[in-house]
């Protein structure tokens, strides 16, 4: 009896430490974590985080507005690219939306704080 309470003991401690840690993180972060999981996709070719993309066009510090009215246009066809008018296709306008707060809370790369 005293092996189990002192199995479960130390796994309840455990168990509400995550609770808490997911609450701060709530409250903590202005965007979901779900958007840095949706904008995980995009990292590879536009950067995240301040960091410079490899090539591709920062979205960093993008206005949500612009943000979105491009994304628009790629998955009307309006606007065509290699890849980018296939892959926006994938998201609905709330993810969009989601991307677009995500990026535009970010520092454009170089930008001081």
């Amino acid at each position: 009896m005293i092996r189990l309470a002192s199995s479960i003991i130390p796994m309840l401690a455990l168990l509400a430490g995550c609770g808490a840690q997911s609450q701060s993180l709530i409250h903590l972060e202005p965007v979901a974590t779900g958007s840095r999981l949706l904008a995980a996709g995009c990292v590879s070719c536009h950067g995240s985080d301040e960091q410079p993309p490899a090539g591709g066009l920062p979205l960093a510090g993008l206005k949500e507005p612009y943000f979105i009215a491009q994304m628009q246009a790629f998955q009307s066809g309006q606007r065509t690219a290699t890849l980018m008018h296939q892959i926006a296709k994938g998201y609905d306008a709330a993810q969009v939306a989601s991307l677009a707060r995500y990026f535009a809370l970010q520092r454009r790369p170089g930008e001081r704080p």
